[in-house]
This record gives structure tokens, sequence and C-alpha cells, in this order.
């Protein structure tokens, strides 16, 4: 069977095989691009695993139907029981409006009931359609009027930085909690996961400052009783110390205890330190939440402490296992996407339904 292509078929074809998401579609534009080499069938078969007779039926549907030939065909079987167009137009609406009053969200039963078909049913239609009322997330979008000039500035920093200049990620994570369970943990066993009690009893809170290196993931730490301006003053003395005559630049959050007097005075005093701010209500700005993220999971999670010092020598622990091996973080996106997607969001709330 002669396969002969144009060279736009051609160009289209080898498009599909590079680009196509299904791999049928994939193995059936390979098929007739081979056929035009003058590949043989057999030979086709052999290198995509297929029967000859498989191959034959490729060759045949692209010779009959073009390019379109080779796209998957839809399924045969019942379409009786298949929902009305206008109902999933409908329930889809539904699903993405105000709930009844009294209720917090729509269920799939509320919503059955509002359309006249089953629970089951309403699942389908709303997982083909990406929806999933029983899902909620959180949000919080900045306010701050200068978030397009501190972007820029922070995102800066982790994509361009300073030239014989280091830049540092730093805060502080608080009120971590000493807290001892009543009753001691069940090891995990064969078939059982790790057990423990639900109720506990409270030795008090630490803070830990860190301080993320953003070129190397190295982290400077100091885990203190409390987070106040003069705590954290004691810590940026840390930091210089570890780096002794070196351009810091430090991206911050907006915490109180970043900006006092003392903190001002101290600042002017060192001219190599550089204080750069993230926008409000955006910490996610601040490459050092994503390791106080990893630190929660792998180090703080169902673990019983039966006092604050033994939690301060466990955070210790921990540092000293990530300073052995520090892992940077990559940050990928331009400060303009992000800027446009906080944009977006802004015309989101603003026209939201309530």
């Amino acid at each position: 069977m002669v396969v002969a292509l144009t060279t736009k078929q051609r160009r289209a074809l080898e498009q599909l095989v590079a680009r196509a998401a299904d791999a049928p579609v994939i193995r059936r534009a390979q098929v007739v691009l081979w056929s035009a080499e003058g590949v043989a069938g057999a030979e086709i078969a052999r290198r995509l695993q297929l029967s000859a007779e498989a191959v034959s039926g490729i060759r045949r549907r692209f010779l009959e139907g073009g390019l379109a030939g080779l796209a998957t065909r839809p399924k045969g079987g019942r379409t009786d029981h298949a929902v009305p167009a206008a109902t999933v137009e409908r329930l889809v609406e539904l699903a993405m409006s105000p709930p009844p009053a009294g209720r917090s969200r729509w269920t799939t039963r509320l919503l059955a009931k509002e359309v006249g078909l089953t629970s089951g049913c309403v699942s389908d239609v709303l997982r083909r359609n990406g929806l999933k009322p029983h899902r909620v997330r959180t949000y919080k979008v900045s306010r701050d009027p200068e978030f397009v000039a501190k972007v820029r500035d922070v995102v800066g920093l982790y994509l361009n930085p300073p030239e014989h200049a280091v830049v540092l990620s730093v805060d502080e994570k608080t009120s971590i909690q000493a807290l001892e369970r009543t009753q001691r943990p069940l090891p995990l066993r064969t078939g059982r996961a790790v057990r423990h009690t639900h109720d506990y009893k409270r030795h008090g809170v630490v803070d830990l400052y860190a301080a993320l290196d953003v070129a190397t993931g190295a982290v400077t730490h100091r885990v203190t009783a409390r987070h106040t301006a003069a705590d954290f003053l004691a810590f940026m003395r840390k930091i210089v110390r570890a780096y002794p005559g070196r351009e810091l630049h430090v991206v911050l959050d907006n915490s109180s205890s970043h900006r006092t007097p003392a903190v001002r005075d101290w600042l002017a005093a060192h001219p190599l330190i550089h204080f750069h701010y993230t926008p409000t209500s955006a910490s996610w700005l601040n490459q050092v939440e994503g390791f106080f993220g990893i630190l929660g999971k792998q180090s703080l999670s169902l673990i019983d402490f039966h006092s604050k010092k033994a939690l301060r020598d466990h955070l210790n622990a921990y540092m000293r296992a990530w300073k052995k091996n520090p892992t940077p973080f990559a940050w990928t996106k331009p400060a303009e996407a992000i800027i446009q997607a906080h944009r977006r969001m802004l015309e989101r709330i603003s026209t939201a339904v309530h």
C-alpha cells in the first residue's frame, strides 16, 4: 500500500508525533510517516509493537480520511442514558452559584434534587467539568500599594542577585509548641499506621529565627524564648558574624519587630546590610517559608517533647543535619507573571458573587 505525503501533511504529522498527548494518535502518525519513507509494514509493526493488520488499517484510515482519519474515534455503546446538554449546563451553573439559604456549600445530593438526577450521576457531571464543591482553599490577596515595586525588588534579588553580595531570606517561625502526648505513641507496624493520643500536655513554646542563603541553601538559625525586636537584632548580629565583611541583602516580611527605632539605628550603622521587604500579606514571596514548610513536615509533626529544652535540642539537631547537605530553592516565576496574576485576583475579588 503506497502512501504519498504532501509537504503540508508531512509537517502536520511530524507535529503530531512531537506534541500530541494521545499515544495512539502518535503511533498512527508515525506509521504514516514511516510508510511514506518506504519502511515495510512488517518492520513498522515490529518497531511499534503492533500487528501487521493494525499497520495496514492505519494506512487505510489515512488514505481514506487524511489527517482527520487518524483521530481517535468515539467509542460505541448506548447513548440513551446520557445527561442532556441543557441539564448539564444548569447543573454546572448551580454548582458555581451561591448555595441555598442556611447551607455553606452545594452537595451532590442537594444538586441531584434540584435537577432530578442521582447523586452519582451529578458527581460524574461535576468531575467531567472540573468542579469540586466539596473542596475549599484559603487565599489572601495583598492590598499593599507598593506591591509591584516590592515584587520586582525581591524577585530581582532571586533571579539576578548582586555580584559579590549574599542574598538572605530571613523570617521567624513563632510559637513552636513543646507538646507531650498523654500516652506514648505506638510505632509503625506491618498493616498499622503510627498511632498517638488526641490529647497532650503543653510545656511552652519556642521561636525559631532562620536566614536562608538563597544561593547555597545554607541556613543560619537561632532558637529563642520570644520574638521581640531585641531578639531579632541579636539574630541579625549572628548573621553578620556568619558573613564577616560581606554585603548582605536581607529579604524580610513586615513584622513590627523589623522596623523599630533600635533596628533602624543598627541598620544605619551597618551600611553593608540592606533590607528588602515583601508586600503585606505576601509572605509566600519569602523563600525561607519553603524551608519552614519542610521543617514542619520532616521534623515537627507527631513528635513528643517533654520540655522546651527537648524541643530546642530537636530543632538544633535538624539544623545540624541540614547544614551538612543544604538545598537551595530554584525560583523560576518572573516578577511580571506574579504582578499579572495579582491583578487578575483583584479583579476577581471585585466581581465575585456573594
